[in-house]
């Protein structure tokens, strides 16, 4: 299993090795950053929404139980993950964002320049 591994990791890096080499032409790979980062994020919604849900489907179950005390623990677990979907998801994007903020990564920010000694 290692040496699978290992033949994936110096494919990875043959594959990487132009991009080292003409390190100014770095468009396309940024393009590719874009494009991901962008498809992260219209998925983070999605998967809020989909964490609602399960957590509506557990608590439909769980009104529609009755008596069954069995069907009844099922739905209770279903909105407990769903709950739990809900929690994660959140806090990771909160905690991204206070990130993001924190550091000034935002991609909206100006650019550092360096000081610089006055000329008179």
């Amino acid at each position: 299993m290692k040496r699978l591994a290992y033949k994936i990791g110096a494919f990875a890096l043959a594959l990487a090795t132009p991009a080292f080499v003409l390190a100014q032409g770095f468009s396309s790979i940024q393009n590719s950053v874009s494009s991901i980062t962008s498809l992260v994020n219209s998925l983070i919604p999605l998967i809020i929404g989909i964490g609602v849900l399960v957590f509506l489907w557990g608590l439909v179950g769980y009104v529609t139980a009755g008596g069954d005390e069995e069907k009844k623990k099922g739905a209770r677990d279903t909105m407990i993950y769903g709950v739990i979907v809900l929690f994660v998801m959140v806090s990771v994007w909160g905690l991204v964002n206070i990130l993001v903020n924190t550091f000034g990564t935002g991609g909206n920010n100006r650019p550092q320049t360096l000081p610089q000694v006055p000329t008179y």
